[in-house]
């Protein structure tokens, strides 16, 4: 497997650090183990619509906070200890209850729209908003040849 060097480009750059973070962790150069609880499933249910959706059994809505920091979606669960309850003598625990953090790295103009707990399934719905300055517009073409005629268009509409 081959493997690159990216210090140069840091040396060059800047304001790209977040993008080669994640290259040197998708290159495997970061040796960060992977989580696999809870697992999730993200799906797009528009053109501009995303929906992440956490696997939470046993956690409330008060056990779960869901936060956004950076173009980074972070989803924390941790059981809250209850004083008054038993803990229960497992013959078989099946059903993991350790508390958790993922982390999904969001892409420019998507943000949370809101989010909803339903039969232990976490959902998070996400929006890309492209603002209009982004958007592609027609640029219209005048008649007549060379800058002049552009140059009188432009008199023309500005009095």
């Amino acid at each position: 497997m081959r493997s690159f060097d990216l210090a140069p480009l840091y040396r060059s750059t800047v304001g790209f650090d977040r993008l080669f973070s994640m290259l040197d962790q998708a290159s495997g150069l970061e040796a960060a183990p992977s989580p696999t609880y809870p697992p999730y499933n993200i799906e797009r249910t528009g053109e501009n619509a995303y929906r992440i959706t956490v696997a939470v059994a046993g956690f409330t809505d008060k056990d779960l906070s869901i936060e956004v920091k950076e173009q980074a979606l972070t989803i924390r669960g941790e059981k809250s200890a209850g004083e008054a309850e038993a803990k229960p003598d497992y013959l078989h625990q099946g059903i993991a209850a350790r508390a958790f953090e993922r982390r999904f790295q969001l892409a420019d103009h998507v943000s949370v729209k809101g989010a909803a707990l339903d039969h232990g399934l976490l959902h998070v719905d996400l929006v890309r908003e492209i603002p209009e300055a982004m958007k592609p517009r027609q640029i219209a073409i005048g008649t007549g040849s060379g800058p002049r005629a552009i140059e009188a268009t432009a008199n023309r509409q500005a009095a």
